[in-house]
């Protein structure tokens, strides 16, 4: 059986980012999980300027060969886990900006969030699901939060992620709930593609 890729958009490119040691984390857990392909879609490798196309990737491809690359990377994927911080209540920008580079690439996949900062990047994640609806991507439920008493005792070299077993049972759970969404809407879109997916 064909493996189910997940990309693990890492949505924050700042020096001394914290998304790496969740990222690592959140990694080591998928290796349960032997039907996953897990691929990390790290924005620092997807330079791209801010979205200054004539018009939606919806209507028509990017013309920034960046943009281009990072759709069709997108496209490869059956599923995804947004990594994000929270920056002033919402989303970084970077992140906001790679969503507005692709559109139909996104279209009728799972999405599931591991948010940290002060209160585990709800706030952001709130925003990102609302993002992802009209990317035409169905978000989960289920996220990972990791707040700031988990922040600050892993970046003080104190604990690791691992020794946070609630945090450990969020991840698996919204593992396997990303895995049955991968699998009904993979199965959704052979049976029944999208107008710009199907052949003339």
């Amino acid at each position: 059986m064909k493996k189910l890729r997940i990309g693990i958009v890492i949505s924050s490119t700042r020096q001394g980012r914290y998304a790496d040691e969740p990222t690592r984390w959140l990694l080591k857990h998928l290796e349960a999980f032997p039907e996953i392909d897990a691929e990390t879609l790290d924005l620092r490798d997807f330079p791209m300027p801010f979205f200054e196309e004539e018009t939606s990737p919806a209507y028509a491809p990017p013309h920034c060969a960046q943009a281009r690359a990072w759709a069709a990377k997108v496209a490869e994927m059956d599923g995804f886990i947004f990594v994000t911080a929270e920056y002033n209540r919402s989303i970084p920008g970077v992140l906001k900006n790679a969503l507005d580079y692709a559109y139909h690439e996104f279209n009728r996949k799972p999405a599931a969030f591991l948010g940290y900062g002060g209160v585990g990047a709800a706030r952001a994640i709130e925003q990102l699901r609302l993002i992802c609806v009209e990317l035409q991507l169905a978000p989960l439920r289920n996220a990972v939060h990791i707040g700031m008493e988990q922040y600050l005792a892993t970046t003080s070299g104190n604990r690791r992620l691992e020794d946070f077993e609630f945090l450990n049972v969020s991840a698996t759970s919204m593992i396997g709930d990303l895995i049955w969404w991968m699998r009904a809407l993979g199965a959704a879109r052979q049976e029944q593609p999208m107008r710009h997916e199907q052949v003339a």
